[in-house]
């Protein structure tokens, strides 16, 4: 049974920078790309980033382009996110997802696997 645990939200001001991670079990985790997903209240979720198996080749939405970078611990069946510049529209709970193959994928469809989420809220 795949789980997906994530940890290193909090409160953050405008400006500030927070660090995901996601910590992954059940599953041959280099056989999988995985990625970050966030909801904000009233919203649907949306795509965030993505990594493939081997962390050679990333994938991000347009909002968090140079900001926002994902990364991925093989040997710890880990993948993260670290979050720069924040500003006040990143508020949202954070997701980390697997993907149903190794290549890149931004669509939820292809997502099976998803953990409980952690809160992200940055303060103006």
């Amino acid at each position: 049974q795949v789980q997906l645990v994530e940890s290193g939200g909090g409160l953050v001001q405008a400006g500030g920078s927070l660090r995901l991670s996601c910590a992954a079990s059940g599953l041959t985790f280099r056989s999988y790309a995985m990625g970050w997903f966030r909801q904000a209240p009233g919203k649907e979720r949306e795509f965030v980033a993505v990594i493939n198996w081997s962390g050679g080749s990333t994938y991000y939405a347009d909002s968090v382009k140079g900001r926002f970078a994902i990364s991925r611990d093989n040997a710890k069946n880990t993948i993260y996110l670290e979050m720069n510049s924040l500003k006040p529209e990143d508020t949202a709970t954070y997701y980390c997802a697997k993907s149903t193959g190794i290549l890149i994928k931004t669509h939820e469809a292809n997502f099976d696997s998803w953990g409980q989420g952690t809160q992200v809220t940055v303060s103006s």
